[in-house]
C-alpha cells in the first residue's frame, strides 16, 4: 500500500513538473493561433463558398529552410492569425505523387525531372523556377499575383502578407511597399 502512495505521489510531482516545461511550438500553446493548412482541392472548394485570396507554400520534405519557416515564421501567432483571416493557406509538396485535378487539367508527378522529380502543378505555379521554399499568392479568382522566394523572418513576411491582403499590389510595387511599411 505504501508503494502505491509513493508511486502516485511521484506521478503527481511529474505531472506538475511537466506542466511548467516550455513548449517548442508557440502556435500550439494558443489554440486557434496555428495556420490552418488546406490541400489545394480544399482551398478551391472553400473559395467557391467564400472568396478569399489563396496562399501556397511550395516546399519539399528535404528542404531545411522550409522546415525552419514552419518552426519559426509560420508558428508565430500574429502571422498565423493574419494568414487565417485573409487567405486559404495551402501546403504543396513540390514532389508529391498524388494527382491534382484543377481547371479541367490533371497535374501529375514527373519522375524524370531533377534528382527526385517534381509535381506538374508546383512546376506550373513556379513557372519552372524550382527552388524551395517559395510562396505563391493568388487573388480571389485564383489568378497569380506574386511568387516570393526563400525563408522569411516574421517582420519581412508580414509586410508581404499585408501587401497582398490590403490590395496594395494594385497600386504599388512590393519593394516600394516594403520600404514604406513599418
Amino acid at each position: 500500500m505504501n508503494k502505491v502512495f509513493q508511486l502516485g505521489g511521484l506521478l503527481v510531482v511529474a505531472l506538475i513538473f511537466a506542466s511548467f516545461m516550455p513548449s517548442k511550438d508557440k502556435a500550439a500553446d494558443m489554440p486557434g493561433k496555428a495556420v490552418k493548412w488546406y490541400t489545394w482541392e480544399e482551398a478551391v472548394k472553400a473559395n467557391k463558398k467564400k472568396k478569399k485570396k489563396i496562399f501556397v507554400d511550395v516546399y519539399t520534405d528535404w528542404c531545411g529552410w522550409c522546415k525552419r519557416m514552419d518552426a519559426t515564421t509560420f508558428s508565430d501567432p500574429e502571422v498565423a492569425k493574419h494568414m487565417n483571416d485573409n487567405f486559404y493557406c495551402v501546403k504543396l509538396d513540390a514532389e508529391q505523387k498524388d494527382d491534382i485535378v484543377y481547371g479541367g487539367n490533371t497535374y501529375k508527378f514527373l519522375s524524370n525531372y531533377g534528382r527526385k522529380g517534381v509535381h506538374q502543378f508546383a512546376y506550373t505555379l513556379l513557372d519552372g523556377r524550382m527552388s524551395y521554399p517559395q510562396y505563391v499568392f493568388l487573388d480571389e479568382n485564383e489568378g497569380k499575383l506574386i511568387v516570393s522566394k526563400g525563408y522569411k523572418k516574421k517582420d519581412d513576411f508580414m509586410k508581404e502578407l499585408k501587401y497582398i491582403s490590403t490590395n496594395a499590389y494594385k497600386t504599388t510595387s512590393l519593394n516600394t511597399y516594403k520600404s514604406k511599411a513599418k
